[in-house]
């Protein structure tokens, strides 16, 4: 169960997310942080509402998280239209910056996993550049596949990180650390999905006033075409999903 008050979660399509702004996530990550227990964070989007929706396991994970951040702009909008509406977004791309600026700022140690060969690497270096300080545990980029898995704890577990960041993409990062928290007992494990391609300008980022306008879909879909069946589920099916459950 999230570690936060229910009373400040909302559910869209059967999935629980935490209605708390960017400084109030932060300020729970801090506190998961202090108290040294292992925790899982998500940042669910609409992908992640329509993947749980058919794969069990994932939904599971979506629900037991520690902390269910509201990304993706589709999440505003359904919670207005549901009439209990978020008080703030907090993206994947957001919560690694203030998480790295927290951890440069106490000491804590962040590991980087998965991506392409080497990104994370060079993810770790931009981080470091932007919040002088910062303690890199590890990088690497490993596979998400079960039979890595005593593999990377060994690597993980060695690094000693207070912080792990898992780049495999929903919904396989989120299943790997769900798998892998009871070994690993990191205190803040967070699948981060692209961000390391974000950071490393890999992927380009949408600018700011498309993404104050909810427009990321759009630009994502024009600067990388392929992504048009991801896009498809995250804005047309998703909205009329949501449309249904509510009639």
């Amino acid at each position: 169960m999230s570690a936060l008050n229910p009373q400040k979660r909302i559910t869209i399509l059967g999935i629980p997310i935490d209605n708390l702004t960017e400084n109030e996530a932060l300020t729970q990550i801090a506190t998961f942080l202090a108290n040294g227990d292992p925790h899982q964070i998500v940042t669910v989007n609409p992908e992640f509402v329509m993947e749980a929706q058919q794969n069990a396991p994932f939904r599971e994970v979506l629900c037991q998280a520690d902390l269910a951040a509201p990304d993706g702009f589709g999440l505003v909008l359904a919670a207005r239209w549901l009439r209990n509406p978020l008080r703030g977004r907090v993206t994947g791309v957001a919560l690694t910056h203030r998480l790295a600026a927290l951890a440069a700022k106490k000491g804590y140690r962040l590991f980087l996993l998965g991506a392409a060969p080497g990104v994370a690497e060079q993810a770790a270096q931009v981080l470091q550049e932007t919040y002088p300080g910062l303690q890199i545990a590890g990088c690497f980029a490993g596979s998400p596949h079960p039979r890595h898995e005593p593999f990377l704890r060994q690597i993980i577990l060695a690094a000693r990180p207070d912080v792990l960041l898992v780049a495999y993409g929903h919904p396989r990062q989120d299943l790997w650390i769900a798998r892998n928290q009871p070994f690993l007992r990191v205190p803040v494990a967070m699948g981060c999905g692209g961000v390391f391609d974000y950071l490393t300008g890999r992927v380009p980022f949408a600018p700011a006033w498309i993404r104050s306008l909810g427009l990321e879909w759009l630009y994502r879909l024009v600067s990388q075409p392929h992504r048009w069946r991801r896009i498809l589920v995250a804005v047309p099916l998703f909205a009329w999903a949501v449309w249904r459950a509510e009639r």
